[in-house]
């Protein structure tokens, strides 16, 4: 069994071989970096889910199940380049969603990367950074359930910038909780 300082180091190596191409695999613009440097701020969250890895992958690539613990609608590809768009509001698609991200990586049932926008209250900073944040899921078998490990990395090293990423942790702290109420076998 890996310690989780590995699991995270795997992560965060993983985030960043993601990060560094598009979807399409043409080398990301990281010029802007220069102005607003990435940090080595991550949100990192875990949890034990009682479902095989095959179920706990398909809460994140799944509409039907991504809805029951995380958004109101979501349009998701399960492919690289594929859409991973979430939608809170979804009478007002550009505000309050991922419109517009896409899936960096996927190894199904192992591991999913997807490009990330922040709600309004951050738009303006953080959805127009080159690149975006970035989320990178594992899925790992651990007894008779599935370990996630959920790393978020991108955050720039602004007072608004952590506000983002403080708002942003809270969240997906709440969401995975709700996750692991729902996911069962």
């Amino acid at each position: 069994m890996r310690s989780s300082v590995q699991v995270t180091s795997i992560l965060l190596a993983a985030a960043l071989v993601a990060c560094s191409t598009s979807p399409k695999g043409a080398p990301v613009n990281h010029s802007r970096s220069v102005i607003a440097p990435v940090t080595d701020r991550v949100i990192h969250v875990e949890a034990l889910l009682r479902v095989p890895p095959a179920r706990a992958f398909e809460y994140f690539t799944r509409a039907d199940l991504l809805v029951r613990w995380l958004t109101t609608a979501a349009e998701v590809e399960p492919k690289v380049g594929g859409k991973y768009e979430l939608f809170w509001e979804p009478t007002d698609r550009e505000n309050n969603s991922t419109i517009g991200c896409r899936i960096s990586a996927m190894r199904a049932d192992q591991l999913l990367a997807f490009q990330w926008r922040s709600p309004k209250q951050f738009k303006t900073f953080a959805n127009g950074a080159d690149p975006l944040t970035h989320v990178v899921v594992s899925f790992m078998p651990e007894g008779s359930g599935t370990r996630i490990h959920l790393v978020h990395t991108g955050w720039r090293s602004s007072s608004e910038w952590e506000e983002a990423r403080t708002w942003q942790e809270r969240a997906w702290s709440g969401a995975i909780k709700e996750l692991e109420q729902i996911a069962a076998p």
